[in-house]
């Protein structure tokens, strides 16, 4: 099979905290680095509030101390991905929603004007599983984009297939009950207690990937972002599993942006190159 070149295309995230990436999409940001295509990531805020590790030690409580980890970590996700370029904003994490809208606005805007993408991908009106920061983030991209026109990028909201992180925790479970490990499976995804909450009000989907060589990529990417794998049931899964737990992405078409044709569309239904 010919390899498909998108050197001439490119891809922009914006997601509201370090690790929104690899999560949402971590699958689709490696294929289209593999291919060829100029792929950035926009982190509005430095994730500041999170604050535990995954080998139980404790992090200082200053947040420009955390800010300095997750960006570390960040960096490190992008080059496991093949990210080219990683922009982190300075607006406060938790308070996204309450934060100036028309700055927010203008710095996601100026980033899309700046960097030229052909697709910006950003949450759902959903923000994955409810977050507040996520649906802020949704909607600021969104005017962003809205008031670019249709000279502007095609605008795709990343969702979770519903109960795939569910699948991620019964998985872990058995895996450790099969080794007769003693003691409470672990239950958190990225910090949410509650699995199900992914993609459980998300609209259906108007692209599904099948991600499946890149999982493993995505998998190790996650596991970049160690200040929030405390407890946590992604930090138990093995490349091994990746295919079959986080191999599928799912998107929504914006009604806002570009209504040309967008190279991800390609992407549907077909195995990785």
């Amino acid at each position: 099979m010919k390899r498909v070149d998108l050197r001439d295309r490119s891809l922009l995230t914006v997601f509201a905290h370090p690790d929104d990436e690899s999560l949402a999409c971590g699958g689709l940001l490696a294929w289209c680095a593999h291919l060829g295509a100029r792929v950035s990531v926009c982190c509005a805020t430095g994730g500041e509030l999170g604050l535990t590790t995954s080998d139980g030690s404790t992090l200082p409580s200053t947040g420009a101390v955390v800010r300095r980890l997750r960006r570390r970590e960040l960096h490190n996700a992008a080059r496991v991905l093949g990210v080219t370029h990683v922009e982190v904003l300075d607006h406060e994490d938790g308070m996204l929603p309450w934060t100036d809208a028309d700055r927010l606005d203008a710095d996601i805007r100026n980033t899309i004007v700046r960097l030229r993408p052909d697709v910006v991908v950003t949450f759902g009106d959903d923000g994955l599983y409810g977050h507040p920061d996520h649906i802020a983030i949704h909607e600021r991209t969104t005017a962003a984009v809205a008031a670019l026109g249709a000279d502007g990028p095609a605008l795709y909201y990343v969702t979770m297939p519903r109960g795939g992180m569910r699948a991620v925790v019964t998985h872990v479970a058995a895996a450790l009950a099969g080794r007769g490990a003693h003691g409470t499976a672990p239950q958190r995804i990225l910090g949410i207690a509650d699995a199900d909450a992914f993609g459980a009000v998300a609209a259906p989907p108007t692209l599904v990937i099948d991600v499946g060589r890149f999982a493993a990529a995505k998998l190790a990417a996650i596991k970049c972002h160690r200040t929030q794998l405390d407890g946590d049931a992604l930090s138990r899964v093995t490349s091994r599993d990746a295919a079959r737990l986080l191999g599928t992405e799912q998107f929504h078409r914006a009604a806002a942006g570009s209504t040309r044709d967008a190279f991800i569309e390609s992407f549907a239904a077909r195995r990785p190159f």
